[in-house]
């Protein structure tokens, strides 16, 4: 059966819901079966795109957005039954576990229930090929080279050391000396090919859901972040594209000034790109980062896409975002040797913030479309006007809210507290002549006005799909802990919920 894949220049919908919140019985979302039923949900629905946080190994906090390696899949979401039918596990080594909450997710209680069975699984794989010599592995090995071995050195020397902070490790590690490395490779080559065994079975096990996915139909929709973390395979084994100091520490770090949103602005930390370097090698890791990823997704949400124009540079030692400068990005150089070298530029700007208008030109010159949040138009900053659909265009991409915002019907109730308080936060006589719903019905309502407007792609969080309230909220920017845990209940994917959702679509015109 010949694909014919959704693009972005299509009326289409679709949904948001990161493979960790799928439900199944191992702590937390994975490749297994429940992505398959979910797939088969978005098909009956009448949905295009299934889009999905980034999938890389998680950091600081259980945040998708802090990873070790901004190339490498998160082992938590290898599928334990699908290694059932490899014959690396046994059927009985998988029990499910009698503790697992169906709505919500403990990644602690994840690893250590899924952390020894893959290890049992590897021994099993080693056993039946000897030396690891099997063809696929090793293609595998051969075509993720660039950033593979890396990842895997990182993660050993990481638990060598017991600190991920690769600044304070020994110089000869931190610096990269061959010699250094080459006797890692030789003390730990049993943990480093377990690592390796690791990206291989995830990838595997994605590239058989993206194929089941495109023979649906169904585009999938990845996200990327602009900054990667210090404590990163990325960082250690790239320095040279990073404003470090000569021991590897930080001078300046990335964040955000002070907006209507955050008024203390934002700290994140990130170190800084050094754009000369990147640029005197033809921005080859920027290149390879991008045609990775697409590879995985057939659409990439660029992240923070205001820093391909400009980014806030802070003093390390400030821990403050209220002091920084704005540093220019030779985004322009950046975007036409990707187009050059890929050919294609298959992404979606989240130009979302303190946005200047140089920041539209430069999406505006590749073509690239924006993103719209409907609750922003509600808001009473000056801004506002832009997130109602009247100011839409159809190079778009509309969101009744993202992972970072409260739910619609949490945020209606919000509103309406704020209403009937007069608190200047929300516009909501706005709210209430624009949507005209009732508190009970409001979410289908806000997904309404997204779909019959003219933007070509219109995309709802699951938890707006079900109507459910501030506690089913994926993350609150500012807070360091208990985000990324929301978990979609397996009940909750109705036919009821098929028919109401393909009849929006429908009536909206979006239907394949």
């Amino acid at each position: 059966m010949q694909n014919n894949l959704p693009s972005l220049k299509d009326r289409r919908s679709g949904l948001l819901l990161h493979l960790s919140s799928l439900p199944g019985p191992y702590y937390c979302g994975d490749l297994g079966k429940t992505a398959f039923k979910f797939a088969d949900f978005l098909s009956a629905g009448g949905q295009s795109w299934w889009q999905m946080l980034p999938v890389n190994p998680i950091g600081l906090g259980n945040s998708p957005y802090t990873t070790t390696c901004s190339f490498a899949g998160e082992p938590l979401y290898i599928d334990l039954e699908s290694l059932v039918k490899d014959g690396l596990l046994r059927k009985s080594e998988i029990v499910t576990p009698q503790t697992v909450s169906p709505n919500r997710i403990y990644y602690q209680k994840a690893r250590r229930y899924r952390e020894p069975r893959l290890k049992t699984a590897f021994e099993r794989f080693t056993a039946g090929n000897g030396d690891l010599e099997s063809s696929q592995f090793n293609q595998f090995r051969s075509e993720h080279k660039y950033w593979l071995e890396d990842f895997a050195l990182f993660c050993v020397l990481a638990k060598k050391y017991k600190t991920r902070h690769w600044q304070n490790w020994p110089s000869d590690t931190r610096r990269r000396k061959k010699t250094a490395l080459a006797e890692v490779r030789s003390a730990f080559k049993k943990e480093l090919d377990f690592i390796e065994f690791l990206q291989f079975k995830f990838f595997t096990q994605w590239s058989r859901l993206k194929t089941y996915l495109n023979a649906l139909n169904i585009g999938l929709i990845g996200d990327i972040p602009f900054f990667v973390g210090h404590q990163s395979s990325d960082v250690w084994a790239k320095q040279k594209y990073f404003r470090l100091q000569r021991d590897g520490s930080l001078k300046y770090v990335a964040g955000v000034p002070p907006d209507y949103y955050c008024p203390a602005g934002q700290f994140w930390g990130n170190p800084l790109y050094k754009w000369p370097a990147l640029q005197k090698d033809g921005f080859n890791w920027w290149i390879e980062r991008l045609r990775h990823i697409t590879t995985l997704f057939d659409v990439v949400r660029l992240d923070h896409f205001i820093g391909f124009y400009r980014y806030w540079e802070i003093k390390a030692e400030t821990r403050s975002a209220r002091k920084g400068r704005f540093r220019k990005t030779p985004g322009r150089e950046l975007f036409q040797a990707i187009k050059s070298t890929l050919g294609t530029l298959p992404f979606i700007a989240e130009d979302l913030g303190t946005v200047v208008p140089e920041v539209y030109a430069l999406r505006d010159e590749f073509g690239l479309p924006g993103m719209r949040i409907l609750q922003f138009g509600f808001g009473n900053e000056a801004s506002a006007p832009y997130h109602l659909p009247y100011s839409y265009i159809p190079n778009s991409v509309v969101y009744t809210g993202t992972h970072d915002n409260n739910t619609v019907v949490g945020w209606y109730g919000d509103a309406l507290k704020d209403g009937k308080e007069k608190i200047r936060k929300y516009n909501f006589n706005l709210c209430q002549d624009y949507i005209g719903a009732e508190q009970a019905t409001f979410h289908w309502a806000m997904i309404r006005e997204t779909m019959k407007s003219v933007a070509n792609l219109s995309i709802f969080p699951m938890q707006d799909i079900l109507g459910l309230n501030e506690k089913a909220r994926m993350n609150i920017p500012g807070e360091a802990a208990g985000n990324w845990q929301w978990r979609l209940e397996d009940k909750s994917l109705t036919k009821k919920l098929i028919k109401r959702l393909r009849k929006e679509t429908q009536t909206s015109n979006r239907l394949p």
